[in-house]
């Protein structure tokens, strides 16, 4: 299932799917980073398919990286 992103479609997800805003206006493709606001106020840059499919949903301080195994 190839599902089309559009900006408008990706604003939406994530307004419904986490406390974050997206503050990119263009999505170019999957290996585009974007530039979101925390819910704490810190901007931080994730691509969709991070913030998506592994739950990278919050900047460095709220929510720190997972350790390397």
């Amino acid at each position: 299932m190839n599902k089309r992103w559009t900006i408008g479609k990706i604003k939406e997800y994530v307004e419904n799917n986490s406390e974050s805003k997206l503050l990119t206006t263009e999505y170019h493709g999957f290996s585009q980073k974007l530039l979101f606001k925390c819910a704490c106020g810190s901007n931080f840059e994730k691509t969709l398919t991070k913030f998506k499919n592994n739950n990278q949903r919050k900047c460095d301080v709220c929510q720190p990286p997972k350790e390397a195994r």
